[in-house]
């Protein structure tokens, strides 16, 4: 499957997965740590969705959320379940948004990308970062290509080595704060948090 069939996946199963995804908030750890009890944060979600309930938390915690996805129709989810958002209908590669943010979150998203693609979105994740954000990434445990499907969709899921991660999180200006590869708690993602220089970790 071609990874830039993804989108177009996305957009015909927007309804079915905004009907069907968990959300019981089994993220909530990851999001907190994420937070770090800032007040007032400005959050970019990659891969938004229909924003529940990742962008819906944050919100939730006073934050200016910030939601960017590629398939219209889960946007129009989005903007009808948090209509004070931000909503941006664009890639996530190559984004271009001119701001800086405090958190940025990539979950279930930035690993339906190849690996080419991945790596050049390290540059994105820093020029949107501003000092001290921290990113949190959801990503394979290894070095793996796989099918999935979402709805009745065949998706694919790509995922570079740790060692990978770790090289391009500290080229772009990122220190890891932890990897939790497979992780019960987060319902078997495999779950970076790292942090942008000039903050304290």
């Amino acid at each position: 499957m071609d990874f830039n069939a993804i989108l177009p996946a996305y957009d015909r199963v927007a309804d079915h997965w905004a009907e069907t995804r968990n959300t019981s908030l089994f993220e909530v750890g990851a999001l907190t740590a994420a937070l770090d009890g800032q007040r007032d944060a400005t959050v970019l979600d990659l891969g938004c969705g229909s924003g529940m309930p990742i962008a819906a938390w944050f919100t939730d915690q006073g934050c200016a959320v910030t939601g960017v996805d590629g398939s219209k129709h889960m946007l129009d989810h989005f903007r009808g379940n948090l209509p004070d958002a931000r909503a941006v209908l664009a890639d996530m590669r190559g984004l271009s948004l001119g701001q800086q943010f405090d958190v940025i979150v990539a979950w279930d998203s930035f690993f339906h990308l190849s690996k080419p693609d991945q790596r050049t979105m390290f540059p994105v994740f820093a020029a949107h970062a501003a000092p001290g954000a921290r990113l949190l990434l959801t990503t394979g445990p290894e070095d793996s290509e796989a099918m999935g499907k979402v709805g009745p969709e065949p998706v694919i899921h790509a995922s570079l080595s740790p060692d990978a991660y770790r090289a391009l999180l500290a080229a772009h200006g990122f220190e890891v704060l932890w990897f939790r590869p497979e992780d019960a708690e987060f319902h078997g993602h495999s779950v970076w948090l790292a942090q942008r220089s000039g903050g304290i970790a």
